[in-house]
Parts: structure tokens; sequence; C-alpha cells
């Protein structure tokens, strides 16, 4: 090995290190302790090895309420989130005069305390005994009735959960998109101009494929951070989330740990290493993707 490889090495050593005792050795940990039957955290003692925490979890109608709840938030605020942030960062750079502005304002939910933002939400639609809420007075004037959305049917919550968390993701996804829309070079939008190229293929075939990158980043964090999400779900129905049916499964990890159900800490642990797997599992396929469809 060379001075200049060494040299390369130290100046990874301190970041190695940190990695190694913070994120390596805990998930390897928490691997084994998924495997420990019956664990105690006070004697650290445990009754067997085998599969039985998997098991266990697996027949849990709590985790496979969190997990349907998950993916039903993951394939729903993804795409929209997305999607929605491309349309508003595409109208943003088409304007010239309060650009800035718009794009502070879009990005305030942002650097918001994601409780307050919560508690927001719950006011304009919780449903008292004092007032339907903000949402259902709208609703009203469209000849509709009230609808409970946080006390009342399971749709009605999923919504009101989905709607939040696109709200919260979307600002640093306009501001992801927008830069990477300014760094689009100008001679590709002249040159398909002189030629009379139409507005949606300059879209399709320069715009998509030029800010491919910034878009497969923030499909595969998104992935990540949906499946991770919980405090968006306390913030609106509180933490008892199994009696609301809107648990999530960090939040079922939580609640082996620390909850009303808590010191289950080997469930617990069988619940982290499956969401662990399903989230690796759908960044690997993300990644396999991106490789055939971004322009680098």
């Amino acid at each position: 090995m060379d001075n200049q490889s060494k040299k390369g090495w130290l100046y990874l050593l301190p970041a190695i290190l940190f990695l190694g005792v913070f994120m390596v050795y805990p998930l390897i940990d928490v691997f084994i302790y998924s495997f420990e039957e019956g664990y105690n955290s006070a004697s650290q003692t445990y009754s067997g090895v085998g599969l039985y925490n998997y098991g266990y979890i697996l027949r849990d109608p709590y985790f496979l309420q969190a997990v349907q709840n998950t993916f039903i938030l993951v394939i729903i605020t993804v795409p929209l989130s997305t999607g929605i942030a491309l349309a508003i960062s595409v109208a943003l750079s088409s304007i010239k005069k309060l650009r800035n502005l718009f794009q502070t304002v879009y990005f305030l939910p942002y650097v918001t305390n994601t409780l307050a933002v919560g508690l927001v939400f719950m006011i304009l639609f919780k449903k008292t005994a004092y007032s339907d809420g903000l949402v259902n007075l709208l609703i009203g004037l469209f000849g509709a009735g009230p609808v409970d959305f946080i006390d009342g049917p399971y749709w009605a919550k999923m919504f009101v959960l989905c709607f939040y968390t696109i709200w919260v993701v979307m600002p640093f996804k306009i501001l992801i998109l927008t830069s990477a829309l300014a760094s689009v070079k100008e001679d590709y939008y002249n040159a398909a101009r002189i030629d009379g190229t139409p507005k949606w293929r300059i879209f399709t075939k320069i715009t998509l494929p030029m800010i491919s990158p910034m878009l497969f980043y923030l499909i595969i964090t998104g992935f990540i951070g949906a499946f991770k999400a919980y405090s968006d779900a306390v913030a609106l129905f509180g933490t008892n989330l199994n009696a609301a049916e809107m648990n999530t499964i960090v939040g079922y990890v939580y609640d082996m740990l620390y909850g009303n159900s808590g010191g289950y800490p080997s469930y617990a642990s069988a619940a982290a290493i499956v969401l662990f797997a399903i989230v690796l599992t759908i960044t690997c396929i993300n990644l396999l993707v991106s490789k055939k469809h971004t322009h680098y």
C-alpha cells in the first residue's frame, strides 16, 4: 500500500470507527437478540435460541396491521409526493419574478416542528362536540356529511396520515428538484426549440433524463423514510397507535421496547430485522432500476 492510500484510509478511519460503533455493532447485536427466545434485559438471560420470535411477530395481528399501514403509506406517499414536487419545481423554474419568495414559502413546512404541524392537521380534521373541523366545513359546502378523520373509519385516518406525510416531505423534494432543474444547460432547450420540438417531448427527452439522478435519489430516500415513519402517526393519533389501528413497523418496535406492551426486546429485535430486510430489498431493487434508467 502506497503512502497516498495510507493517507486516504487514515482520513476515513474516524468515519469507519463511528459507523462501526454506532451502526454496524448495534445491527449485529439486534440480529443476535432476534434469535434469543425469552430474553430478559435485566438479567441478560434467555431461555433458548431459534426462530420463535419471528414466528410470533408474523402471527401478531398488531404487527401485521403495522406492516399493512406502512406499505400503504409507502405506496401512496412516495410516488405522489415526488410527482407533485416535480410539478411544482417545474412551475417554479418557469417563474422569473418572486421565484425566491415562492421557494421559501414551499420550504417552510420542512423547518417546522413535525409535532406542531401534526397538531395543526389534527385541529383541521378532528371532529369534536363543538365543531366538525375546518375540513368538514369545506366538505359540507358540497353537500356531503361530516367525516371523523381522526377517530373515525380506517380509510379516513389513512387519508389524513398520507396527506400529512406528503405535506411534510414535499418541501425537501421541491428544493432538490428545483436545484436539479436549474443545473440543466439551457443549450439543450435552445437546440430543441430551434428544431420545433414540442414542450412535452422536451420535458420527457431532455428534462427528465437530465434530472434523473436526483429523481432516483428522492425515490430511494423517500422509500426509506416512509418505511421508518412513526412520528407522523403519533402527531395525529397519539401514542396508542394500536388502538387507533394506525401503528407502523417502527411504532411496533417502540411499543415492544417501551410502550404499554413493553419489555419484549427479542420481539422488537425480530421486527427491526424484518424492517431492515424489507428496506434493504426495496433499496437494492431501486438501485438496480436506477442503473438502467439514470442518465449521468
